[in-house]
């Protein structure tokens, strides 16, 4: 018997994988051929998608993309041997643009099958939460805080101080919330990886449980992502089967659990207040801090609060030691992070590299420039409140200090690209227009001023009074930035005070 393997991942099944599935087993029956199929996770290589792999003796030979008029000519042409076609792209273990990463968080996702627990342990899973066991809640989070992991959701504030704060804190009951709803555009990895191994997520919140001392999790997901609702569902019932979830861990007598609790469409929740407002049935709208989370979370108790990234990468951390999680990266940025690269670019998809890799590198090496073949005009990193950085910025490094410094952000490490037709002061209007739209309401600087900013870009647009309605302009974003009560309406200036500086053209200044 041949093993073969199709991604489950939303975005090979957009393209067609379910029925390049139902034809190749079609195919294959119809010619006798006894075969396996696998729906794993994807590589992130979505250019190539629907990719079809053969186990072979020489490692998994990858074919891509493949359409259904592709199916039958793979067949006859030999697939499950391995053999020569135009759509052949070799082992894909050996392919340069995977081995030239460095993949943790992701080391497993397009590998393994994604629901079977088994599978997980053979690739390395579990190893982490083993190790966990054997430690107090106290050793646990000294190791998080010596590895050097900060979030990933954004603010990148350190795991382990938020971790500490909440294992100190007295309270009746905590809990472990992690937040995946994705919702910045140009992003995708939350998804992918609970796509494509949902084991890993589930294993770092269990440690995170563990460190603090909370018996219960829940996963805040986006209800636009339904496979990866149904997929994580799943997951946690096999995780339950197999005792790594529940009254008993792995027959240790500690108890942790997760419920998946799915959101209602606000781009706002992906705040944490908001998120824990939306969990508690209330409104989505951002709490004002004090109270920290960590100290007043959820139904008032001390709460940990990551995104998807963050956790996934506490495996690894407790696995192989805070040393070799240390040894990646850059001055205070540590670890890796999960790039993925969206827009006008020829390669699209995941790039999981260490901190310190350049914008360029990720952009014209990984990325391999622009599909439409013209210039870059622009890339804007971090969502749609990152800002826009010029041609001339994209030796930048990759890390939280770098992008600051070049007035920038990393956010959830989206890298979103824009060949030189983009108009920046339409892109600006966005920016403005966005806010507008996703606004909770419920502070004036974001609610009002995003709706004012729309009304400012286009009069600079239809060229009445440009320059003193740019000034208008530069004075709105201060307030939205020194006024707002989440970053919702606070960044939103982000991305169109670096369109007016970078692209001043575009709003009928001198360039």
């Amino acid at each position: 018997m041949t093993t073969v393997y199709v991604p489950r991942d939303a975005a090979a099944r957009a393209v067609g994988a379910d029925e390049v599935v139902t034809l190749l087993d079609a195919a294959c029956a119809a010619r006798g051929d006894d075969i396996h199929i696998i729906r794993n996770g994807s590589r992130g290589m979505h250019w190539l998608e629907p990719l079809v792999e053969v186990v072979t003796s020489r490692g998994r030979v990858g074919y891509g993309p493949v359409s259904v008029d592709d199916v039958e000519s793979l067949v006859n042409g030999g697939l499950l041997d391995g053999s020569d076609h135009p759509l052949c792209v070799g082992v894909v273990d050996d392919l340069e643009w995977l081995t030239s990463q460095q993949r943790i968080t992701f080391a497993r996702v397009g590998v393994i099958d994604p629901l079977d627990p088994d599978d997980y342990v053979a690739h390395g899973g579990l190893v982490g939460l083993r190790c966990a066991l054997e430690l107090s809640g106290d050793e646990i989070v000294d190791e998080v805080l010596a590895s050097g992991l900060r979030g990933r959701g954004g603010a990148g504030f350190p795991a382990g101080i938020k971790w500490r704060t909440v294992l100190e804190a007295s309270a009746d009951r905590k809990y472990v919330c992690c937040n995946a709803d994705e919702g910045d555009s140009g992003t995708f990895a939350d998804r992918m990886l609970i796509e494509g191994d949902p084991f890993t997520l589930i294993e770092g919140m269990t440690i995170a449980g563990l460190a603090v001392g909370a018996d219960e999790g829940f996963i805040y997901l986006r209800s636009e992502y339904p496979d990866a609702i149904e997929s994580l569902g799943a997951a946690i019932e096999k995780a339950r089967e197999v005792g790594w979830l529940g009254a008993d861990i792995l027959g240790s007598g500690r108890s942790f659990d997760i419920s998946v609790r799915v959101g209602a469409g606000s781009y706002v929740c992906g705040e944490e207040t908001a998120m824990l407002e939306s969990l508690e049935g209330k409104r989505g709208m951002v709490r004002p801090k004090p109270p920290v989370p960590a100290l007043e979370g959820l139904f008032g108790r001390p709460t940990v609060i990551n995104n998807v990234l963050t956790l996934a990468s506490v495996p690894m951390v407790l696995a192989e030691g805070a040393a070799a999680y240390q040894a990646l990266g850059v001055e205070r940025s540590r670890g890796t992070q999960v790039f993925q690269l969206g827009g006008n670019i020829a390669r699209g998809g995941i790039v999981e590299m260490a901190f310190g890799v350049t914008l360029h590198d990720l952009v014209m090496g990984f990325g391999g420039g622009t599909r439409s073949g013209n210039a870059v005009g622009a890339v804007q990193v971090g969502g749609p409140l990152g800002a826009y950085l010029p041609p001339a910025d994209m030796g930048v490094s990759m890390d939280y200090e770098s992008l600051a410094a070049a007035g920038g952000m990393l956010g959830h490490g989206g890298v979103v690209v824009f060949d030189d037709t983009v108009n920046m002061a339409q892109q600006a209007r966005f920016a403005m227009e966005f806010c507008a739209a996703e606004s909770c309401g419920k502070c004036t600087p974001c609610r009002i001023g995003s709706v004012r900013g729309v009304e400012i870009i286009d009069r600079v647009m239809a060229g009445i009074e440009p320059e003193r309605n740019l000034m208008l302009l530069d004075d709105l974003c201060t307030v939205m930035t020194d006024g707002s009560l989440c970053a919702m309406g606070g960044l939103t200036p982000l991305p169109v005070r670096s369109a007016v500086t970078h692209w001043p053209h575009d709003f009928g200044g001198s360039a």
